[in-house]
């Protein structure tokens, strides 16, 4: 693709009003090479330079060199620097000197660990290891294989969930594997953060566990995309100590990065063009140029919208090609991941929109160019995408368009920022109360717990844990030794890692009376709720049941021509206060709070022109949950001024906590759903004006310490939106949040700004 002359040819489309904001060109970088310490295995050698890998990156080298010293490691350089060859050349190496040697290899998802097996047979067999000790073992594994995998499998692929559900809890017919099991691949580790990264980290506590039981004591090799803290996120998986690999050596081709920014349709209000349609437009317009694009954004429903503008606008340019677009995102059966995958991977697609589930780091075929509809919510994940075109060192294209919130239209005004700012850190956390437990349970199914699973499990987390477990009944203590209650069985298998709630609910086709696809607990209410419509696989569905007792929304086709977004109103109520700082003139505190979350209807808006086409009420039972969260005094000047400006006071507290909320995750590698707020002018258990922000997740995720820990940082970047964007009263860009139960009222900007500043004034 000639990048200079597509960017003219978007430029002089009739509806091209300046979008581009900046444009970024980053430079190809040449290779840094590096040696091992000690030669590798003549025939593992010879496979090596047969496929053109005779000579090794600097951080390929640095790492295979801790790895055979010993010690645990993990990799934390950029998108398509090689990170894989660094385990597979380590595994391998072992394998041929001790040859009952086994390795486990973690994948976040189906995709990629199929992906790494093409790679695995396409290098080493059948010339290192024959075809039947490569072997992949998930959900889609047929039940009269698993057999043979076991048997056989010397490299098992998998993933944290079926590692949790179907190896450990079955750990006996598993014995061989954590016998001789020499190395744990942790791949996309920076995937495992938040409730996810938290219940990962307690699964390798469980799996380290075991293997003590069997004999062996695994090195742990993990590799990342670039993060902030690789090294401490490596310890709080792991719950071990890691060398850390960070300088990369890989070569790069050129790349422009362009920041897209949808043009305004009314100044005063700074409404803008729906950045939806932007992206359409750019995707659909590489792909007529000839250009194969993987098109990114951020819920399963955009997916399924931006697939249908590009569907049906191709169809109108070029019939063909609009057969050539596919969505992806998680809940499709596995049949239907699978197929586009193939697609993707072996070049008959020319387009994809797809969810972050094709973030990592597959091989998806060559691909010229990537659109990010939004940015993603972390620099890291911005660059994992953005990586996913140019992954060799030809030129690529990637787009950034912007949303019309805070962050988006933050780095549109300081793309500096953006390309300059360091990565942000990654955050678990497996004290979580809620998830510990959960995996204390489990762990006490597979073997009885005892005093030295203090020092694996958490010391003063797990024992005081393990002890309210012996007093609700769920454990039973003898001879220092600590079992399971009868009544409870398999736990592993009720607990669902990837959320913080309970079982998911079916999505069922009335028309049909088939499965769909299934949806987390944890959302349910916002996104199967009755009256919803739904997305599949480009087809619209309207949600008329949502039977809570078992978990089932039935669907049935629909020609509406919009899609809906549920509105809800949130309360809070304080806990206990784990500590309080003075910053400045005012308090900040932290601690564990109760929250209350009401969905109390939905809006319909028209796809595309994104018009309020009518709201509607919902009555669903309160979600109810505890969790962390920070709250902040207004300081008296600022109370003073407002009210001698005849301002709305709470309007700026309202206005203050949909800013801040905006703007926290440039802080912590967090999206703004992971987040929640209530702000009121006199809170019942302070007896004072308070602006509350809250991790979304029952326990907490560490999100809200981090914003306590930053919170000067976080106060100037949120009056830098304020002050910085040109509308009159509040928009989408600063202070309007689109989830509001309250319709964005009261809000006002000027008292935002007031409080923000003499929050600063100390």
């Amino acid at each position: 693709m000639e990048i200079q002359a597509f960017l003219n040819h978007l430029r002089g489309l009739k509806n091209y009003e300046d979008q581009i904001a900046h444009i970024e060109h980053i430079a190809p970088r040449r290779p840094a090479y590096g040696k091992l310490d000690e030669p590798l295995e003549p025939a593992l050698q010879d496979c090596l330079d047969e496929h053109g890998l005779s000579r090794l990156y600097s951080h390929q080298a640095i790492a295979i060199n801790h790895v055979r010293a010993g010690k645990n490691v993990i990799v934390a350089t950029s998108s398509a620097s090689g990170k894989s060859l660094v385990y597979n050349i380590a595994v391998l190496q072992a394998m041929l000197t001790e040859p009952a040697t086994r390795a486990l290899f973690l994948f976040p998802t189906k995709a990629l660990a199929q992906d790494q097996l093409r790679k695995l047979n396409e290098l080493f067999s059948p010339a290192l290891l024959p075809p039947e000790a490569l072997a992949t073992f998930d959900g889609d594994t047929p039940r009269t294989e698993r057999a043979d995998v076991r048997r056989h499998g010397r490299i098992i692929l998998t993933n944290p969930d079926m590692l949790h559900v179907g190896i450990m809890p079955n750990h006996q017919q598993w014995s061989t594997l954590l016998r001789h099991l020499k190395y744990v691949v942790v791949d996309e580790a920076h995937i495992y953060c938040g409730v996810f990264g938290s219940h990962v980290a307690c699964v390798l506590r469980r799996l380290r566990r075991l293997c003590a039981l069997y004999g062996s004591n695994p090195q742990f090799i993990l590799c990342t995309a670039t993060v902030a803290n690789p090294g401490d996120h490596a310890l709080g998986l792991t719950g071990l100590p890691c060398e850390v690999v960070t300088t990369d050596g890989s070569p790069r081709g050129w790349k422009d990065f362009v920041f897209w920014n949808p043009p305004l349709i009314d100044a005063k209000k700074t409404t803008r063009r729906s950045a939806h349609w932007e992206s359409t437009n750019i995707f659909t317009e590489l792909m007529l140029q000839g250009s194969r694009t993987l098109t990114f954004t951020r819920t399963r429903r955009l997916a399924e919208l931006i697939y249908i503008y590009a569907r049906d606008r191709l169809k109108d340019e070029d019939y063909k090609l609009s057969k050539l677009v596919m969505p992806y995102r998680g809940g499709y059966m596995p049949e239907d991941r699978r197929k586009i995958e193939q697609e993707l991977f072996g070049g008959k697609l020319m387009g994809v929109v797809a969810t972050n589930a094709l973030e990592l780091g597959i091989d998806s075929g060559g691909l010229e160019a990537t659109v990010l509809d939004g940015y993603p919510g972390s620099i890291s994940s911005t660059w994992q995408q953005a990586g996913r075109s140019g992954r060799s060192q030809g030129e690529s294209l990637s787009f950034l368009v912007a949303w019309d919130n805070p962050l988006d239209q933050y780095f549109m005004r300081h793309p500096r920022d953006f390309f300059q700012r360091g990565f942000e850190h990654v955050l678990v956390n497996p004290a979580n109360h809620y998830i510990l437990r959960d995996h204390i349970l489990c762990a006490a199914w597979e073997k009885p717990l005892d005093e030295a699973d203090k020092n694996v499990l958490g010391d003063d987390d797990f024992i005081r844990e393990r002890d309210a477990l012996v007093e609700e009944g769920e454990l039973r203590e003898r001879r220092n030794k600590w079992y399971l209650a009868p009544s409870i069985a398999s736990p592993a298998s009720k607990i669902n890692i990837r959320s913080s709630s309970g079982e998911d609910y079916a999505v069922v086709d009335m028309s049909t009376g088939s499965l769909m696809e299934t949806v987390e607990s944890s959302v349910a209410f916002f996104q199967i709720h009755p009256g919803a419509v739904y997305l599949h696989q480009g087809e619209p569905y309207l949600i008329t049941k949502l039977d809570l007792t078992n978990k089932v929304a039935y669907a049935e086709p629909t020609r509406a021509n919009y899609y809906t977004q549920t509105k809800e109103i949130h309360d809070l109520h304080v806990l206990k206060v784990r500590g309080t700082k003075t910053v400045g003139p005012v308090n900040v505190s932290i601690g564990d709070v109760e929250v209350t979350i009401d969905v109390v209807g939905f809006k319909k808006y028209r796809q595309f022109s994104e018009e309020l086409v009518g709201e509607e009420a919902l009555d669903l039972p309160t979600i109810r949950f505890n969790t962390v969260a920070l709250w902040f005094d207004v300081p008296t000047p600022a109370i003073g001024r407002i009210a001698e400006k005849a301002m709305d006071f709470p309007g700026g507290l309202h206005a203050t906590e949909h800013a801040a909320i905006g703007i926290l995750p440039l802080f912590a590698l967090c999206d703004r759903n992971d987040i929640g707020g209530v702000s009121t002018p006199m809170h019942p258990d302070t007896g004072k004006p308070e602006v509350f922000i809250y991790d979304a997740y029952p326990g907490g995720i560490g999100i809200a310490e981090k914003g306590y820990d930053m919170i000067e940082d976080l106060w100037q970047a949120t009056l830098r939106v304020i002050a910085e964007c040109p509308c009159e009263d509040g928009c989408p860009s600063c202070v309007q949040s689109p989830k509001c139960g309250n319709n964005n009222k009261p809000l006002d900007k000027a008292a935002a700004r007031v409080i923000l500043q003499e929050l600063q004034s100390g």
